[in-house]
């Protein structure tokens, strides 16, 4: 609820403007059930019951079938990643309905958990792979990191198109994520997805694909779409381009009208669902998508590219693999763009020198666009009641697409009826111009988003109860386990500042390397070890207190010294595990020292010059 809380900054006049539109689709509502009653398409209720998908109608909810021992190759794989990495999470569908295709499958490495404990806010789950159309019946959890870039929770082998299927993967998915919902979904539109997402993430805003909701449409409309080639256009300019409830209502019956589709049961129920996919309707809520404007509807691209139609079972694993990596140089990229490079500052504002220092790189050109958009959209004040300020903001010459700010001036505040902020998480153009107006110089920390900074990554909250229990196991193994790396990734980041700072960090985490080993070859470690077996159960070895060895018979104790004996080795296979990622991290420092050199070498033969 924290990140929920954080999103959703009202001010009493925000609310104000939030009542107002209320009021005008109440208003609007009204309006439409008397246009309505002269429609000849009976509907019972606003709900939107979903029809079966075309991904559902393609696989005719039968069981896929990997073949060819498809199901083994992928569990040997996930048997030996979670081997080498214990926070390496999957879990296998229990087959109760003994289903002949075989069993789903979910996995999530330990960087999509950790990468959900800092973007978590907002999550798309893509299942276009799920047509006969794919070899794979593939499905990928993903967010939006820092950069603005895909970034991957966790995937899954759907094998079975059920409703309990859905409910099972998205208990399982939770589970793997610590429970942490998050505000945001985006789906397909699908009934058994619908009632999976309303069952086991009741408090996340569920919105449809609009790529999905469009691809539907000319399916169904597809003598509509031959017989009127601009019905398409003006389809998306209402749903993308519509800036108001009333704007939308008003495109839409016009839109009907023009075309005569007035009575058409396709059109009709995707009505009947528009809070759940046009964009007027969810603006108030985090999906992170910079621009407000974007049509796309929330499915991004994490796997285009590496799985198509022709991928098998096979290949797989190592386009997976190669998305991962590929999606990795990318944020590394990224990440060297905005602590290596300056950008240009267009204005005198001590604003956007600030959002310069706070926001990464694609971040502040959002930002920088949108504060150099005020020069063009002054803020007139329409009303003052004390601490509550209202203005109207509107571009020159485009003065009927007004937006209404209501500006706190005792706790620096601001709302705009566009939304962008509780959209996007990027301050508008609108309060910016209200700030300058009111001279506020620096950006007010409720506006700086810290999923968008440089800072993003850093001091992740991760919970791990006091005590520790048997179910808790493999939980407490993966903070443990991302404790270490958070720790790790600090003394990289900090070590590569300057030569002194990298030889001690360098100095340290050869000492920690050498303790780790120490411990290893003692074999005196009392830890904990949790291990995941076919992803459904765990097994936990636990040293128990041995104050009655005494008066234990010879097999007890031959069977203390089997469970002590195992124990132990799961501690080496762990130290081994962490002794090995020390390692790479050491590496990674050599690298980075190797690039301060070349740089340093620069600068020398620039000075010379």
């Amino acid at each position: 609820m924290g990140r929920r809380q954080n999103r959703a900054k009202y001010l009493s006049c925000g609310q104000t403007a939030r009542n107002s539109n209320s009021e005008q689709e109440s208003e609007v509502k009204k309006e439409k059930t008397k246009k309505d009653a002269s429609v000849s398409v009976s509907i019972s209720s606003s709900k939107f019951i979903l029809k079966p998908t075309s991904a559902q109608r393609m696989s005719g909810g039968r069981p896929r079938s990997l073949g060819g021992g498809g199901q083994h190759h992928v569990l040997d794989y996930l048997k030996r990643m979670q081997s080498e990495n214990p926070a390496f999470f999957y879990a296998i569908q229990p087959d109760t309905d003994h289903s002949t295709g075989g069993a789903s499958i979910f996995w999530a490495d330990a960087t999509a958990r950790m990468n959900y404990s800092y973007f978590g806010d907002t999550l798309v789950f893509d299942t276009s792979y799920r047509t006969h159309r794919y070899r794979v019946p593939f499905a990928s959890f993903t967010g939006i990191n820092h950069h603005g870039q895909p970034v991957l929770f966790g995937c899954a082998l759907i094998l079975n198109d059920s409703e309990s299927t859905f409910i099972w993967l998205f208990q399982t998915w939770l589970r793997a994520m610590s429970g942490q919902q998050p505000l945001s979904i985006t789906t397909d539109p699908d009934r058994f997805i619908q009632t999976a997402v309303s069952r086991v993430l009741p408090e996340t805003r569920h919105r449809y694909s609009k790529q999905g909701i469009v691809r539907e449409t000319q399916e169904k409309l597809a003598h509509i779409y031959r017989s009127h080639p601009m019905f398409e256009t003006e389809f998306k300019k209402c749903i993308n381009e519509t800036e108001t409830i009333d704007e939308f209502e008003s495109s839409w019956q016009s839109l009907l009208q023009r075309y005569y589709v007035m009575d058409n049961e396709w059109l009709q129920s995707m009505y009947n669902a528009r809070q759940q996919w046009v964009k007027v309707y969810l603006r108030d809520t985090f999906f992170g998508e910079l621009s407000v404007n974007d049509g796309s509807g929330g499915l991004n691209s994490f796997f285009d590219g590496y799985v198509g139609a022709s991928t098998t079972i096979q290949m797989l694993i190592k386009q997976y693999e190669k998305a991962l990596a590929s999606w990795h140089e990318k944020e590394l990229k990224a990440d060297y763009d905005t602590t290596n490079t300056t950008p240009v500052l267009k204005t005198p504002s001590p604003m956007e020198k600030q959002a310069a220092g706070l926001y990464t790189r694609r971040i502040f050109m959002k930002f920088q666009e949108e504060l150099v958009e005020t020069l063009a959209n002054p803020a007139t004040k329409t009303d003052d009641s004390g601490t509550i300020t209202t203005y109207r903001v509107a571009k020159f010459g485009e003065e009927n697409k007004a937006h209404i700010v209501c500006f706190n001036s005792l706790e620096m505040k601001a709302t705009c009826s566009c939304q962008m902020f509780e959209y996007s998480g990027i301050i508008c153009r609108h309060i910016l111009a209200v700030f300058r107006a009111k001279n506020v110089l620096t950006l007010p920390s409720q506006y700086v988003l810290k999923r968008w900074t440089t800072n993003a990554k850093s001091r992740a909250v991760l919970d791990e109860g006091a005590s520790e229990s048997p179910k808790d196991s493999r939980e407490s193994l993966t903070v443990r386990y991302n404790n270490l790396r958070q720790e790790a990734i600090k003394y990289v980041e900090e070590g590569a500042k300057s030569i002194h700072i990298y030889n001690v960090a360098m100095d340290a985490l050869r000492e920690a390397a050498n303790k780790v080993a120490d411990r290893k070859n003692q074999g005196s470690g009392g830890a904990q070890g949790g291990t995941l077996t076919n992803g459904s159960s765990q097994e936990l070895h636990v040293a128990e207190d041995n104050t009655s060895a005494t008066f234990q018979s010879t097999d007890e104790k031959q069977r203390k010294i089997r469970e002590l004996t195992a124990e132990l080795e799961s501690t080496n296979q762990r130290c081994e595990v962490y002794r090995a990622n020390l390692l790479a991290v050491l590496k990674d420092m050599e690298e980075q020292k190797l690039k301060l050199s070349v740089k340093v070498q620069n600068a020398r033969l620039s000075l010379k010059e």
